[in-house]
């Protein structure tokens, strides 16, 4: 069986005044082709009292989460490509 890895690396950036987080995350495949990159945003209510690794997790979570949905879509595309149309189906 052979083995794979995949890498994601995940970039957070804050805006000069604390109140939006940035996460980019890119997913590195093993083969050079393939690469998915997702970017979300955490931003916090102006009246909160600021601390940065809420911003950090919340959009590092949904920048994983989007980058999740891209590869089951992937992989439901793919299975929809790969599968037998019905007609020729064995019965």
């Amino acid at each position: 069986m052979e083995a794979k890895e995949w890498n994601i690396e995940i970039f957070i950036d804050e805006d000069d005044a604390d109140q939006v987080t940035t996460a980019r995350a890119v997913l590195h495949a093993g083969d050079a082709s393939t690469r998915h990159e997702s970017v979300a945003h955490a931003r916090r209510n102006p009246h909160d009292r600021a601390v940065p690794q809420i911003g950090d997790e919340l959009a590092a979570g949904r920048a994983l989460s989007d980058l999740a949905a891209k590869l089951i879509e992937d992989g439901a595309e793919d299975v929809a490509q790969f599968a037998a149309p019905s007609s020729s189906r064995a019965r």
